[in-house]
């Protein structure tokens, strides 16, 4: 089984919850301040590919919030996961995409660690990452990342696709603010 119970383990578990009640507190307000997405991810220093998910709380926003998740597959040299929580603002909100500077926190499971030539190898690791990326505006948000992890000090991009809930539809809450 992938998640391990450990100390470390218990920070994750407590980010994952609190993560939930972000989300399912956005989900019962006001429309459209939810996205959900998937994307691609490689990185340059391990050449390792990996597959990602997320939640955007208030997308629309200039400040927003963003749960995720990332796996970096078996057949690459590092197999690991992480489990965190971005922070994006928008520096540049433009009528068809958005700028912005993003911040990253999140816990790490190195799953073979062991085979590391790095003396100081773990099987658990807090990471904190900074990076920017850009998106489109529309309810279909295809967007990329590029990232920097201050603790393995390596780089890695992002490439994927965010679908904003409730967007286009109408309802009581009016449409996508990307069509007005």
């Amino acid at each position: 089984m992938i998640f391990k119970y450990n100390k470390l383990g218990v920070g994750f578990y407590k980010l994952l919850v609190l993560c939930c009640l972000t989300a399912f507190a956005s989900l019962t307000s006001k429309g459209q301040n939810i996205g959900i997405g998937a994307s691609g991810l490689y990185n340059f220093q391990t050449e390792g590919w990996g597959v990602g998910a997320r939640l955007s709380i208030n997308p629309n926003n200039r400040l927003s919030f963003v749960p995720q998740f990332s796996y970096y597959l078996p057949s690459n040299k590092v197999n690991e996961y992480y489990a965190g929580l971005s922070i994006e603002y928008k520096l540049y909100l433009a009528k068809k995409f958005h700028l912005y500077a993003l911040m990253h926190g999140a816990y790490n499971s190195w799953l073979n660690y062991e085979s590391s030539p790095m003396e100081d190898a773990q099987a658990n690791n807090w990471n904190l990452e900074f990076g920017g990326g850009l998106t489109t505006n529309g309810c279909w948000r295809p967007f990329i990342e590029y990232r920097y992890n201050m603790n393995f000090k390596e780089t890695h991009l992002q490439v994927g696709i965010m679908y904003i809930l409730g967007c286009g539809s109408r309802s009581s809450h009016g449409i996508c603010p990307a069509y007005h």
